[in-house]
């Protein structure tokens, strides 16, 4: 940042540029770092994932990084599984959401992440559709 101000100002001028930058929060690489992102809602022990489409599924859980837990057994239509998150290499604080595989279909993931937070609570997802055409959405979100 010094190097772009330095060119952009003429000597007397570098000096209050300078101090703007400082209260402006603008370092020596750019612009302060932005806050951190905030914890998914609803914050859940364990997430669910009831099969309302017409095809058989299983599902895993994946991280805003992309790393995924072990994925369910396949199960029909009318039926759910859970993962308890306990159960899983995933830290506390981690969002994660459902990544859902139909059979001989598309993979999904679900519409919004949840929280892992080790209080017993569980989230619900509905897969709905058909094997090339659904959505996995979050119930009450």
């Amino acid at each position: 940042m010094e190097a772009t101000l330095m060119n952009l100002f003429p000597m007397k001028s570098r000096k209050r540029a300078l101090a703007l930058a400082g209260v402006l929060g603008v370092g020596a690489v750019g612009l302060a770092a932005p806050a951190a992102q905030a914890q998914a809602s609803p914050c859940v022990q364990k997430v669910t994932v009831v099969n309302n489409g017409g095809f058989t599924m299983n599902f895993a859980l994946t991280t805003r990084e992309g790393s995924l837990t072990a994925s369910t057994d396949t199960y029909a239509i009318n039926q759910s599984r859970t993962i308890d998150l306990n159960a899983t290499e995933i830290a506390p604080g981690t969002d994660v959401r459902p990544l859902v595989r139909a059979t001989a279909g598309n993979t999904v993931p679900g519409n919004v992440f949840v929280s892992y937070c080790e209080n017993g609570q569980s989230a619900t997802y509905t897969a709905t559709g058909t094997t090339l055409d659904y959505s996995v959405t979050l119930l009450g979100g």
